[in-house]
């Protein structure tokens, strides 16, 4: 490059960078293609179900009355709705302190051959009226008072 002039080295090395982003970005998009999860509400699963292989998240609302918790007492089962279409949801775990039936959830996991969701992590969803537990009983001053004190 020491016989080039100074405008064509420039140009070599503008090249030789864009080729080096693009291929860094190739490779981060090959390495991470198996660890994306989808996001799929109940109406899109049942139209159109993914690979039963394929690492996916459901979301909707925890159905009134569905959540039943089998004799092992860890695994649970319930049905997630979008108000139009329902699916069944197995979880083998301990389910979050806000996971209740009629609030919101998001499931992680693979679907079932049968049908059934097969959730590996839930992540319960709370409204924009969440309390926290500790500041339920108090009133308006106190966790006030109590917010200030934690945030300084």
């Amino acid at each position: 490059m020491s016989g080039m002039k100074p405008k064509h080295q420039r140009l070599v090395l503008l090249v030789i960078a864009v080729a080096a982003l693009i291929g860094a970005g190739l490779l981060a998009a090959w390495a991470l293609r198996n660890q994306a999860s989808y996001f799929y509400v109940p109406s899109d699963i049942v139209a159109e179900p993914p690979a039963p292989d394929k690492a996916v998240r459901l979301g909707g609302m925890v159905q009134v009355g569905s959540i039943k918790t089998a004799d092992d007492g860890v695994t649970v089962h319930f049905v997630v709705s979008d108000g139009k279409v329902t699916v069944p949801v197995v979880y083998a775990g301990i389910v979050p302190d806000l996971f209740v039936e009629g609030s919101g959830v998001v499931a992680e996991g693979k679907m079932g051959t049968d049908g059934t969701f097969v959730a590996s992590n839930l992540l319960a969803k709370h409204d924009e009226n969440y309390m926290p537990r500790e500041l339920d009983d108090m009133t308006d001053a106190q966790a006030r008072a109590t917010v200030s004190e934690t945030s300084e």
